[in-house]
């Protein structure tokens, strides 16, 4: 393994209103895209500072294994949650250089799962492997 990072499942859109936005395909495909830019930008920037502390080379092929630790035993669309995260998550590391780019060259293939549950952080492991 390359890396792991944990995500939450949510970000934080504003400071003023603490409001929550759970990252997930049917909120996705609802927001403006005003809205969708500002959730990634977030996203992004929580990947960027989770990742400061690691010196890479440009990597030419990896392969992402994403892990959905729930924070309670309600039934959840695993896919749907984790597609926007695999999406937001190789975007970012697009742009910080860490890949060159995000198709099937360079990511060999992806994984989804679910874990335990979490009440106290519930959040999405994403591990890096080189393929």
């Amino acid at each position: 393994m390359i890396f792991k990072i944990d995500m939450p499942l949510h970000v934080i859109e504003s400071n003023k209103t603490n409001k929550k936005t759970h990252i997930n395909l049917n909120n996705y495909r609802n927001w403006h895209y005003q809205k969708s830019n500002n959730v990634k930008k977030i996203y992004s920037s929580i990947v960027h500072n989770l990742l400061q502390k690691h010196k890479f080379i440009r990597l030419e092929k990896i392969r992402i294994e994403f892990l959905m630790i729930r924070g309670d035993k309600r039934r959840v669309d695993r896919s749907n949650v984790l597609s926007i995260h695999e999406k937001f998550f190789c975007d970012a590391m697009t742009n910080l250089g860490i890949i060159k780019d995000d198709n099937d060259k360079h990511i060999i293939s992806t994984s989804y799962s679910s874990g335990e549950i979490d009440k106290i952080n519930p959040r999405v492991e994403i591990r890096v492997f080189k393929a």
